[in-house]
């Protein structure tokens, strides 16, 4: 079992990682199956589809911060709900608030179920005002 004090830092480098823009970083905070799922699609990627995911998010949006950052860590696990905001390429600044859960085991994130609204993902390709 992975400690508590492990999982909170686990936590704090998977997400700096992402601001960061470090996908090798944050493909390596999973485990080789892990399983990442976001409410707004109900569909489940792998490390691998989420990396690059993540690989075209940091090239449309520059600026990444994870703001005020509320994590509880427990056995097996932790929440975190922030708000994530950033830059377009036109320049119009963007924000979403999230809640993340992720499961833990042997120092990796083993599953990530990611809630957030829509309407707020809709601004960050343009398509929201």
């Amino acid at each position: 079992m992975t400690s508590q004090s492990d999982i909170q830092a686990l936590a704090q480098r998977f997400f700096d990682a992402v601001e960061a823009g470090d996908i090798e970083t944050v493909h390596g905070c999973y485990a080789p199956d892990a399983k990442i799922w976001h409410n707004t699609d109900d569909a489940e990627q792998s490390r691998d589809d989420n990396a690059r995911t993540l690989r075209g998010f940091a090239r449309l949006i520059s600026d990444r911060l994870y703001a005020d950052r509320r994590l509880h860590v427990f056995d097996g696990g932790f929440v975190q709900q922030h708000e994530l905001r950033g830059v377009r390429q036109d320049g119009v600044a963007v924000r979403l608030t999230a809640c993340i859960v992720c499961a833990v085991e042997n120092g990796r994130i083993t599953r990530l179920d990611e809630y957030f609204d829509s309407a707020q993902l809709a601004q960050f390709t343009g398509a929201a005002a």
